[in-house]
């Protein structure tokens, strides 16, 4: 039987690839649609009950469901939003938490380490007193260095020699900048894995090789992308790391190591371009499907 829902994108700017595939696939299926920029959004607490606010409308109960695509810089008020869609009962593509945890790397790496999924020799510290046994720790140099909320391979940088580390590390302490340090994995050969999970199911996924001079094979950076199979231990740890984080909707990224495959990060906000484009799989439609199916489970 079909249903007609009412959805609300809420994404800084429609002029996004990923967030316009998405609305589309809405329009297509007969859903209303509309996108609500999270950061002109307000919640009015007290009274009898909690209210949404977009602007001066109230949102409060106008969606059955919502589809979240938060912003780096405003990671912290996008998932107040989306938590007091879930206290009203509003199905989300993404948990709130899921959303923070997500977004931190060292969130991320803590709660998957306790569970038993492989991931980089990691180091994170504020201590500036001690940068050469933090180094040591990962085995020497060379160390990646990253931002802990940092997206998209910004952030992240190769220091080849210890006084190159030290010099890095030192200034980011200075700016009072959260980093985390990480072993380079020389035999990935700059390639890495971006695997796409909607509901439960891996969609497509595909191989991302970086340019000659970057290390980093993200796709904004020119990293070339091709379709990729799966082993039965990539497979377990992508669905795996998606449930723990409590993602409906999540791009995870791996490295092939000497030892097997490593989670690098998890998106909750995955890009739809590059992977549409190279695997020619409807992932935004994959992104429909498992919404109506949620609400239609609900209303029954």
């Amino acid at each position: 039987m079909q249903i007609n829902m009412d959805v609300a994108i809420l994404s800084v700017s429609l002029n996004v690839y990923s967030t316009s595939r998405i609305v589309e696939e809405f329009e297509k299926a007969g859903h209303y649609v509309e996108h609500i920029d999270h950061t002109k959004c307000s919640v009015q607490l007290g009274g009898d009950r909690p209210k949404i606010f977009y602007g001066t409308d109230n949102i409060t109960d106008d969606f059955d469901a919502i589809v979240p695509r938060i912003g780096t810089t405003v990671t912290r008020h996008g998932a107040s939003i989306v938590k007091q869609f879930e206290m009203n009962h509003v199905f989300s593509t993404a948990k709130s938490l899921g959303i923070i945890r997500a977004r931190n790397k060292v969130s991320t790496l803590q709660m998957m380490s306790k569970r038993g999924i492989p991931v980089p020799k990691t180091v994170f510290s504020i201590n500036p007193n001690n940068v050469d046994d933090q180094i040591e720790l990962l085995g020497g140099a060379p160390v990646i260095i990253k931002l802990q909320e940092g997206t998209q391979g910004k952030g992240v940088i190769l220091a080849e020699s210890k006084k190159s580390a030290k010099s890095v590390i030192d200034t980011l302490y200075s700016m009072n900048t959260s980093i985390l340090l990480q072993e380079f994995i020389e035999e990935a050969n700059g390639e890495d894995l971006r695997i796409v999970v909607v509901g439960n199911k891996i969609v497509a996924s595909m191989k991302r090789t970086s340019e000659q001079d970057d290390f980093r094979s993200n796709v904004h950076r020119g990293a070339k992308t091709q379709k990729v199979q799966l082993t039965p231990r990539e497979k377990f740890i992508a669905l795996s790391a998606t449930k723990h984080l409590g993602l409906g909707v999540a791009g995870v990224d791996l490295i092939r190591s000497n030892i097997g495959p490593l989670l690098i990060e998890v998106n909750a906000s995955p890009g739809l371009k590059g992977i549409e484009e190279v695997t020619g799989v409807n992932v935004a439609k994959c992104i429909v499907q498992y919404v109506e199916k949620d609400v239609k489970r609900t209303r029954k």
